[in-house]
């Protein structure tokens, strides 16, 4: 019971910075093409969204919200002509990731490139409905 316990012990939660670099060797394991369209956001991890990106996205329970792509997507700003007003950035929610970690039982790098690649959808300009569907679970596909 003593070596349980130690080992118990000598565990930790993932911080902030396990998972970005998960998220960084993610997207260095990218095809060419989206690594290079992708290389200058960065990803940023916060251990809970705020309220104010809740209340925005209408949602109420925090751990549904696992990351947040921020900025105009590459297909709206190309017609603009001009510099985003924001900078670009993936957000990661540690606490929502680590729960769906649990929840999944798979490896934490499956939760992240989920995450990441579900946001990198959105950087390409593809709606929530269409990300869904890319990954799978839209509406019209069976359970």
């Amino acid at each position: 019971m003593a070596d349980l316990d130690r080992t118990r012990a000598e565990q930790r939660a993932p911080t902030a910075d396990d998972i970005v670099a998960i998220g960084e060797a993610i997207l260095q394991d990218l095809p060419a093409p989206f690594r290079e369209l992708i290389a200058h956001v960065p990803i940023r991890v916060q251990d809970w969204p705020d309220e104010a990106t809740l209340d925005a996205l209408e949602i109420e329970d925090p751990l549904d919200l696992t990351g947040l792509y921020a900025a105009v997507p590459i297909g709206e700003r190309d017609g603009l002509g001009l510099p985003p007003a924001e900078p670009e950035m993936i957000l990661l929610y540690r606490l929502p990731i680590l729960f769906e970690w649990c929840e999944r039982g798979c490896t934490l790098e499956e939760v992240v490139f989920d995450v990441l690649t579900h946001e990198i959808g959105h950087h390409f300009g593809m709606d929530e409905e269409t990300v869904l569907r890319m990954e799978g679970r839209g509406d019209d596909e069976e359970p």
